[in-house]
């Protein structure tokens, strides 16, 4: 989708600042609006719109897989972490391609999930 924003930064349009992690599915930023010390984005390089959508298994494992990167490399596997994805307007989805949250590194609040 020409109008993107993760769209165009998975086809290299609109370069990250820094990946942190990456596949030939997924790839991970740090989110630019963080919630807590540790906020990461975690983006499926093809486009669905939410988790609604049907994603192929592959998809499915990549991103899987890139939690459990980025939880190591971030440092969060002791301490704890939230993964939260946000869907429709009313949850705050502010960018319509499907991206995971990877929220952690101190207490978080017992408001939120």
């Amino acid at each position: 989708m020409e109008d993107c924003l993760f769209c165009n930064m998975a086809s290299g349009k609109i370069p990250p600042k820094e990946i942190l992690y990456e596949d030939d599915k997924v790839f991970a930023i740090d989110d630019i609006g963080p919630q807590a010390s540790v906020h990461v984005l975690l983006i499926p390089k093809n486009h669905y719109d939410n988790i609604l959508e049907d994603l192929d298994a592959s998809t499915l494992e990549a991103l899987h897989r890139g939690i459990k990167k980025v939880v190591k490399i971030k440092g969060l596997n002791d301490g704890g972490f939230r993964v939260i994805t946000n869907t429709g307007k009313d949850a705050g989805q502010t960018v319509n391609h499907l991206h995971f949250h990877i929220v952690g590194g101190e207490p978080l609040s017992e408001k939120m999930c």
